[in-house]
């Protein structure tokens, strides 16, 4: 297993994917707050500066008005009359030129508005001569400063506004471009944006799922490597069994029915009545029970008659020695005719079933268990239940003997299950699919 895990690239992937939104978030924030520069001193600057530009113009059209008045005499008013008016425009001139020399738009050079001031101080002091002339009595005098002169300086104010207005006009729509670009430079950002997240997400996905993939195989070969060597410890296991149980049956068997044959040669030799042959007696009793003891044992070791006569007989056998040996009442059913079933096969359900029947006795509490086994061409199932106090949480975690008879059902490429009958208790499940013909060696 190696020591990298995926931790190191999710944390890199995060950290380019962070970076990548902190660099735009910062861009878009700058252009965001140039575009708010951009409307307010540009764009609303210059429509404000418009709107005093357009009360300029009001004025002066007032003022054109009221000099043709005066220049044509339609009006029963003399000519100083006409000055109040002058006043108040004058007064409100002078407001609008104020408010609008604050909003001048940056485009505006200083000529422009050393112009415009020039032209209307040029109209004023005419202006004021024009009541100097009017208050001497000179009408017609007056009347002709106001058809060449006033006029001419009116026009002439009433030009330079109307290029004012149209300069703030061609700023305003510049200012309108620029926004649009600044509008598309964020939403061509945010592509750019959105493909490096994708980019960078797509590329630690692929990352992380290349080397869970290698964690898999390794993983994977190291449960094909536990299982085999699952199967060869078994295997070794059973061979173990089988050699001391042949050394338990044939050497120590043969010394202690040796042993027996001599003791009772020399009982027979001894009087009836003696001590010595009631002695003897009991040392020949002691020897044949240590011989039933020893073969005993080498049959729960490897029972012979799982050699010679398969499954089927082996299991009704030892069921029956379960019986005596415990006082348990099993309940034994068979559904199907057993095939022979070769020792690959019959000595791992054989230990599955002394192992399911071993727990029974030690965690249920109970006296009675039941065992079925059910043959058919493809499988063979293996059941044993009671109605005990059960097997709490995962058992198929607990114990090295629950262990075991997972790893053999998994070497027999069965499954192994532990339900919870109705009653209550614990059933243990075994399903193995058999070979083709019933037959495994």
């Amino acid at each position: 297993m190696p020591a990298r895990t995926p931790t190191v690239i999710q944390l890199v992937g995060l950290g380019v994917t962070l970076g990548a939104v902190a660099v735009f978030s910062i861009f878009t924030l700058r252009q965001l707050d140039g575009l708010r520069r951009l409307e307010s001193d540009s764009v609303d600057r210059s429509r404000r500066d418009s709107l005093q530009l357009i009360r300029i113009q009001n004025n002066l059209t007032q003022l054109g008005l009221a000099l043709r008045d005066m220049a044509e005499g339609t009006e029963p008013y003399p000519i100083t009359g006409y000055k109040p008016e002058f006043d108040r425009m004058r007064g409100d001139l002078q407001d609008a030129l104020s408010v609008e020399a604050q909003l001048m738009p940056a485009t505006r050079t200083p000529a422009q508005q050393e112009m415009l001031n020039n032209t209307f101080a040029r109209f004023w002091g005419e202006v004021d001569h024009l009541w100097t002339v009017a208050a001497q009595g000179q009408t017609n005098e007056a009347r002709a400063l106001i058809r060449t002169r006033l006029e001419s300086e009116r026009s002439t104010m009433t030009t330079v506004i109307a290029r004012l207005l149209v300069q703030n006009s061609e700023a305003e729509g510049a200012a309108v471009q620029e926004i649009t670009a600044i509008y598309g430079r964020v939403e061509k950002n945010l592509y750019v944006l959105l493909a490096a997240v994708v980019a960078a997400i797509s590329i630690t996905s692929a990352l992380v799922i290349l080397h869970d993939r290698r964690v898999f195989a390794q993983l994977s070969r190291l449960s094909e490597e536990r299982k085999e060597l699952a199967g060869q410890v078994i295997s070794v296991q059973e061979d173990v069994f089988r050699n001391l149980a042949r050394e338990l049956h044939d050497e120590f068997g043969q010394v202690l029915t040796a042993v027996g044959v001599m003791l009772q040669r020399v009982e027979k030799k001894l009087p009836d009545a003696s001590k010595q042959r009631e002695d003897i007696h009991e040392v020949r009793e002691i020897a044949n029970q240590t011989l039933e003891r020893v073969r005993s044992m080498s049959q729960m070791l490897h029972p012979p008659v799982l050699d010679d006569y398969g499954l089927e007989n082996s299991i009704e056998w030892y069921l029956r020695q379960f019986e005596k040996q415990t006082g348990f009442q099993v309940h034994y059913e068979k559904i199907g005719i057993g095939p022979w079933i070769g020792d690959t096969i019959a000595i791992h359900v054989y230990r599955i079933l002394q192992e399911s029947l071993n727990n029974v006795v030690r965690h249920s509490g109970t006296t009675e268990a039941w065992v079925k086994v059910a043959y058919s061409p493809a499988s063979l199932c293996l059941e044993v239940e009671d109605h005990g106090a059960g097997l709490e949480g995962k058992p198929a975690r607990k114990g090295l003997g629950l262990i075991g008879m997972r790893e053999r059902a998994e070497l027999l490429g069965g499954q192994m299950e532990f339900q919870k009958p109705a009653e209550g208790g614990t059933r243990v499940k075994l399903v193995v699919p058999l070979p083709a013909g019933g037959v495994h060696e």
